[in-house]
């Protein structure tokens, strides 16, 4: 191989590299936005799976476990107050849904166990609730912040994401019937 061709060669490889690098940055940062981007375009992006352990009580909830119920995945921290100004809302959605195979499921992020269980008793809430330890389920749904809530399809697929609080009990109820109806 002549000095001018091991050049190019080096060159090609390195470019080739670089491009790769770029392609998998590209994918890994975009990849929690992608939730969002594919509900604006009209399509239904599976919900992403996940086991977490429940912060009300013993065991643990696993998403594909729900499959075949309209499942409302709801992130809060009992720091924040939008979520605190929600939780009503959800409980009164609960309360209403529960016997028609719908699961209100809160997803705890960002907190402390005691402050989360905290939280829990004074909004009274009663549905389902896991605690989200290390933001894994956070970021592969993509959120900024929290509140955020996504409606989960009976076939595991997201039709509708909240991002942000959420106090209008018929914007809940419209939600969770547009749901059913799929």
């Amino acid at each position: 191989m002549t000095s001018t061709t091991w050049q190019r060669a080096s060159l090609v490889g390195t470019v080739a590299a670089v491009l790769g690098l770029l392609a998998f940055v590209t994918l890994r940062t975009n990849r929690p936005a992608s939730i969002s981007v594919a509900l604006a375009r009209g399509l239904t992006p599976e919900a992403p799976a996940f086991v977490l352990p429940r912060l009300d009580g013993e065991g643990i909830i696993d998403l594909a476990v729900l499959r075949g119920k309209v499942v409302v995945i709801n992130f809060w921290a009992s720091w924040c107050v939008p979520c605190r100004d929600e939780a009503p809302a959800l409980e009164a959605t609960w309360q209403q849904y529960k016997d028609r195979g719908v699961i209100i499921l809160g997803v705890n992020v960002q907190d402390l166990i005691p402050e989360a269980q905290r939280f829990i008793k004074e909004t009274k809430t009663t549905f389902p609730t896991v605690r989200d330890r290390d933001n894994s389920v956070y970021k592969a749904y993509g959120l900024t912040g929290v509140p955020e809530t996504f409606f989960v399809d009976r076939q595991g697929r997201i039709v509708r994401k909240f991002p942000g609080v959420v106090t209008d009990l018929r914007r809940w109820s419209e939600s969770v019937e547009d749901a059913l109806a799929r």
